[in-house]
């Protein structure tokens, strides 16, 4: 288990851009919630601009505060994003988010995470009533004010108090999906699943339980990360790029890549090219 945060810009169109314009950073849970959170991740801006970011989002649900100024404080729970997600912050602002693992938010969510796909749901005050209803996601007031620390601590202790309980199916999803965000030589489902000697039927039931999103879609989408943290290399053979990835050939990686991302790859490495020397 990781000791410190991951640091890539995986999901994250133009990094360089978005450090210059917002204080970013993620911090680790407490030791007891790593099993099913990767990190919390915050974000403090104060902009004279009004200023856009893309997400190219992980196949993972996302608690997330928010608090911009002149406003109440918010929370919600963002399900899978299947698509290319984009917020624009003008003003002041602060953002604290928990990004869970992949099939971890299951011990919290209690409930077939697919549910939550593509969807945003408000976060209800306060737990519910003591033995009235098992305990469900629920916000227990601010969390964006204070240091780092304080943050990160509201989060433990909000987490905590969800009483998530450790699932042998939950631990099976998070690490397969792990396997496929590190192995680049996963890009099939059906050798996936005879790699583990499983069915294919199961581990689409298990990550639609778990995951809220196929297996497919999961190899997929960490192929495409891949592919836009390689555009910020600089020029590149897509052709080998694209067979490296287990595309069909250069255009459908092209096409893929448009689709999520908006731009192509050469005009997404120009646009990079350019922000840098902006």
């Amino acid at each position: 288990m990781r000791h410190e945060p991951r640091q890539d810009n995986r999901g994250i169109l133009d990094p360089g851009r978005l450090r210059r314009r917002v204080h970013f950073r993620r911090r680790l849970p407490a030791p007891a919630l790593r099993p099913w959170v990767e990190h919390y991740w915050l974000v403090d801006w104060e902009l004279t601009d009004p200023f856009d970011q893309r997400i190219v989002p992980h196949p993972a649900v996302n608690v997330v505060f928010q608090a911009r100024a002149g406003e109440a404080e918010h929370g919600e729970i963002a399900g899978v994003d299947t698509g290319l997600f984009t917020i624009t912050l003008h003003g002041a602002g602060r953002v604290t988010g928990v990004q869970f693992r992949p099939g971890g938010f299951r011990p919290f969510w209690r409930r077939p995470v697919s549910e939550l796909t593509g969807r945003r749901l408000p976060l209800p005050a306060g737990p519910p009533p003591a033995g009235t209803a098992p305990a469900a996601p629920f916000a227990a007031g601010p969390v964006c004010p204070g240091t780092d620390t304080q943050r990160c601590r509201r989060l433990d202790d909000l987490l905590t108090a969800w009483q998530p309980a450790p699932d042998p199916l939950t631990a099976e999803a998070t690490a397969l999906v792990e396997e496929i965000r590190a192995d680049r030589a996963v890009l099939r489902v059906d050798d996936f699943a005879r790699r583990h000697a499983i069915s294919t039927r199961r581990l689409q039931r298990l990550f639609l339980d778990h995951v809220g999103v196929g297996p497919k879609w999961v190899i997929r989408r960490y192929r495409l990360q891949e592919a836009i943290e390689q555009a910020a290399a600089g020029p590149l053979d897509w052709s080998r790029v694209a067979a490296d990835l287990g595309y069909a050939d250069q255009a459908h990686l092209v096409r893929e890549f448009t689709a999520v991302a908006g731009v192509s790859p050469a005009a997404y490495a120009r646009s990079l090219a350019a922000s840098r020397r902006g």
